[in-house]
């Protein structure tokens, strides 16, 4: 069976996509919660879980942030509240973390997710013994890659199938220091700012770029749509997919999961035809921000060719 969890930005948005069919709801909040669509408050975290849970459906609550000595002295409250609440999951990237639940005994299952660091099954299957029931696998992994760690992971590797890519984060405020070193009464740096660099000898070029209380966050040139490539995917044994909101907001993000919820039925009922794939996929661009561009990400690279 394919498992498809959604990121969700608000309550509304995560009952109307628990409507739509996803499988498992993506939430966090602002201390802990890494590059979330919103930033929600407990209480949210709670409505949200209860509503998934009536509907038969999972929540991951994001613990994946960077963990600094002030913020590990007072994860426990925050890993109390989740077990209070019932969260069938949670999202760790911070081998403090994964410290803590083992000497704690928390019974929170977590996922690991260290983002572009997850590229082969040896570390995954190192988390794995670990205690970690999946893993985030890294968005650069071109295909052939993919087909070598499918037989060899011990656990499920989730993939991004659409969204946008991170790849670059630092904990220090580096559009706060270029505004200081230009000296500008420029203030703006948070996502909804929609801030983009570009490198120097390529123009068209345009990495989305936004600065929280995590730090600094870069994203790759492209957003990734796997529409075309999810039959592939689920024949090398990938069946939990992901989908980001981060930068896709609102009802379109809504639309978007529709559009993959689709997919996926259609796949378990073998009536995914390359034409409907196709369709689907159109339909998935025209929902997509404007300005903002979809590819396979490294998908199609040869793995030779990836340093």
């Amino acid at each position: 069976m394919i498992t498809i969890t959604s990121t969700a930005e608000s309550v509304e948005q995560a009952k109307a996509l628990l409507e739509v069919g996803v499988d498992r709801l993506y939430i966090g909040e602002k201390t802990y919660g890494l590059r979330v669509p919103a930033a929600l408050s407990n209480d949210e975290l709670r409505e949200i879980t209860e509503l998934a849970h009536e509907a038969g459906k999972t929540v991951t609550i994001a613990v994946n942030g960077l963990m600094h000595p002030e913020m590990m002295a007072k994860i426990q409250p925050f890993l109390d509240f989740l077990v209070e609440i019932k969260a069938d999951r949670i999202a760790v990237g911070d081998a403090g973390v994964i410290f803590v639940l083992q000497r704690d005994k928390y019974t929170l299952p977590f996922t690991y997710d260290a983002s572009t660091m997850v590229a082969s099954s040896r570390q995954v299957n190192f988390w794995a013994n670990q205690g970690a029931i999946e893993a985030v696998l890294a968005r650069e992994l071109p295909k052939a890659e993919l087909e070598d760690m499918a037989g060899e992971l011990q656990v499920p590797g989730e993939i991004l199938v659409y969204g946008a890519t991170v790849i670059h984060h630092s904990k220090r405020p580096l559009l706060q220091n270029y505004y200081n070193f230009i000296k500008t009464d420029e203030t703006g740096k948070d996502r909804e700012r929609n801030l983009f660099v570009s490198e120097p000898k390529k123009a068209d070029t345009h990495y989305s770029i936004f600065e929280d209380e995590h730090g600094t966050h870069v994203f790759a040139n492209d957003d990734l749509n796997m529409m075309t490539e999810l039959s592939d995917l689920v024949k090398m044994g990938f069946d939990h997919w992901k989908l980001d909101g981060i930068f896709t907001r609102g009802e379109n993000f809504v639309a978007v999961t529709k559009l993959f919820v689709e997919a996926k039925k259609l796949i378990e009922a073998d009536e995914f035809t390359e034409l409907k794939a196709f369709q689907l996929d159109e339909a998935v661009r025209k929902l997509h921000p404007e300005g903002r561009t979809l590819s396979h990400g490294f998908y199609d690279l040869d793995k030779d060719a990836v340093k």
